[in-house]
């Protein structure tokens, strides 16, 4: 596995420079959802040969409201996604959100994501640098990308060179966020695989309800547009039914709209390298 992700990230697993995709649930909701949604994705990027990493959060601690769904247990969602890694024999990634998460979900997946809002968490950065693993950091909506080149500072301090960007827009206004697509190349300028966040990018965030809204009809654009810039990989939430996710469902993709979508992707990658 570790040759596999070696390759991945300098995207040569199928020698062919093709992006790689993140994907799978916002949240582990039950082992059938992740599964079901696993063995679907997987099947399709072998077919296209675009390297797949399944993504499932344990537990979400960043929900708006207290009434929020945050997950199943934190040890039950980990075997799960553990699981879905030996089944169908592919990396995976879950995001923590203290610096004592990391030794433990360690234990279960392969690389380590660092929520947007916490970036800057010196700690958090220290802890998931030091277990080994790759470590994804998303860009906080605060932050420009060259001003994340810090955070890769402080993984790769600890001997950790391990290490990816992920842009999710910034914040405009108070209820909606905006891709400065400048980003992505500021950011391949650090010298790390830098990831498109297509599903968040497109939330729109406070709102008066306790639940984010979003435009997932416009993933479509967010994905072409950052593999035309040179994205190295892409990042999509995607669930059977956004309706009735239980997280993140107003900016998720609809699982069958990923395979056609992946289809268009691959014939922009191979027209621009």
């Amino acid at each position: 596995m570790e040759k596999y992700l070696t390759n991945l990230f300098s995207n040569q697993q199928y020698g062919n420079n093709n992006f790689f995709l993140i994907a799978g649930p916002c949240v582990v909701e039950s082992e059938e959802l992740v599964m079901g949604i696993a063995e679907k994705v997987s099947a399709t990027c072998k077919r296209l040969q675009v390297p797949y990493i399944f993504k499932a959060s344990y537990r979400k601690a960043n929900r708006t409201s207290a009434h929020s769904f945050t997950g199943i247990g934190d040890e039950k969602a980990l075997r799960l996604v553990k699981e879905v890694g030996k089944r169908f024999g592919i990396p995976t990634t879950s995001d923590i959100h203290t610096a004592a998460e990391a030794a433990m979900a360690a234990e279960y997946v392969d690389i380590l994501q660092i929520p947007a809002f916490l970036c800057r968490q010196t700690d958090l950065l220290i802890a998931a640098a030091k277990t080994g693993k790759i470590v994804n950091v998303k860009k906080g909506q605060f932050l420009s990308g060259p001003s994340m080149k810090f955070a890769v500072e402080k993984i790769k301090n600890e001997g950790n060179d391990k290490v990816g960007l992920i842009e999710r827009g910034n914040s405009f206004g108070y209820t909606d966020l905006v891709v400065d697509y400048r980003n992505i190349t500021w950011m391949k300028e650090i010298n790390v695989p830098v990831i498109m966040d297509c599903t968040h990018a497109l939330q729109q965030p406070n709102q008066t309800a306790g639940v984010t809204g979003g435009n997932p009809e416009l993933i479509e654009t967010i994905a072409k547009a950052a593999i035309a810039t040179g994205a190295d990989g892409l990042f999509i939430e995607t669930h059977p039914n956004p309706a009735v996710a239980k997280s993140d469902g107003a900016n998720m993709l609809r699982l069958e709209l990923l395979e056609p979508l992946l289809e268009k992707l691959v014939k922009i990658r191979a027209a621009i390298i």
